[in-house]
């Protein structure tokens, strides 16, 4: 062999130390089910991540209509996370199937940091709902923050002649499923829960569903509904308006703007905690910088004065959690409606 090359040997080993360390790692990676393709896209996107993410716009998908609570959220945190990357933030509605739609359009996107969602209640119900969902909520999912909660209220027309949550309850086992209550349609935060307060009381009231909260509303104002329960953003101008009264509110603890309203808990339902919520998820598999990037700007974002202003003058409660919060919370409330949906027998027509 020449001079030249043996004055390389050391240089050579490294290079066969390399090539070894590369075959380990492929094989690790082949043993892991990942093909060589898909190995080298990831590590493609782990080097954008650390160097250039985001340097396109971002989107953010909501699976529900436009002007609803969790559309007005998506659109709230997008333009402040968007001024905090630096780059545009689009929200995409795309409704249908209770949500499952728009999610499975998320859990399907490439998980570079470009495609997010932000789903709402019917995100832990709608695995107890549907027996074939297109996604898998617990592993095609990366939760990123809690952004905020709404608490319901138990309200009845002014005119009744329940004065709380006590009179609810003795009138209903006196006259088993005689009372009535309204919801927004079946399997939502409004019908559930109805059948927890039934569960946790041993009662039966009938429940009515509608084609919205609109027309349930307009129908317990007229009478034609005994009682609702309903987001404070929904029912709370009725009941400051007085076409409503408010005899309890879901939340854990009394809440902001609602001290007068006791909770069902303390009013005779031990335990009983029910909220709407809005959260962030990315799809499972994004690059860890991404999503510890997108929770700090997050809870930022929620714990921003601007924000809080803006959440008490819609009457919702700002959380901000952290991610790993985030994903307890999503399991016990999984837990939670599985055992309601189970009990009740609910089904979706």
């Amino acid at each position: 062999m020449p001079q030249r090359f043996k004055k390389n040997r050391p240089l050579a080993r490294l290079d066969k130390a390399l090539a070894a360390i590369v075959l380990v790692v492929t094989a690790t990676t082949g043993m892991l089910g990942a093909a060589p393709a898909q190995a080298q896209a990831q590590a493609q996107v782990q080097v954008q991540v650390q160097g250039t993410w985001p340097d396109k716009p971002l989107k953010l998908v909501v699976p529900y209509p436009a002007g609803g609570n969790a559309d007005n959220t998506a659109r709230l945190l997008a333009t402040q996370l968007g001024q905090r990357l630096g780059q545009q933030v689009v929200v995409d509605n795309r409704p249908g199937g209770s949500g499952t739609i728009g999610a499975a359009a998320v859990a399907k996107a490439p998980a570079d940091g470009y495609t997010l969602l932000l789903d709402a209640t019917a995100f832990t119900v709608n695995p107890s709902l549907f027996p074939k969902l297109p996604f898998d909520a617990t592993k095609d999912f990366a939760p990123i923050s809690l952004v905020l909660q709404v608490p319901l209220l138990m309200v009845v027309p002014t005119n009744s002649p329940f004065q709380s949550v006590a009179d609810v309850a003795k009138a209903a086992k006196a006259r088993p499923g005689h009372l009535t209550y309204a919801s927004a349609g079946n399997g939502g935060a409004q019908h559930l829960a109805g059948e927890l307060f039934k569960q946790g009381q041993k009662v039966a009231i009938t429940h009515i569903p509608y084609r919205g909260g609109a027309p349930a509303l307009t129908d317990l104002i007229g009478g034609q509904v005994d009682v609702m329960f309903s987001a404070t953003t929904a029912s709370g101008p009725f009941v400051k308006s007085g076409k409503l009264r408010a005899l309890a509110i879901t939340s854990p603890r009394r809440a902001e703007g609602w001290e007068a309203v006791p909770t069902v808990a303390e009013s005779g339902v031990p335990g009983f905690q029910v909220s709407e919520w809005n959260g962030l998820f990315a799809p499972a598999g994004t690059p860890r910088p991404v999503l510890e990037r997108l929770e700090a700007e997050t809870r930022a974002i929620v714990a921003s004065p601007e924000m809080k202003k803006r959440f008490a003058e819609l009457g919702v409660q700002g959380v901000g959690s952290s991610a790993q919060e985030f994903s307890s919370f999503l399991k016990a409330e999984t837990t939670k409606w599985a055992e309601v949906i189970r009990t009740s027998g609910i089904r979706i027509d």
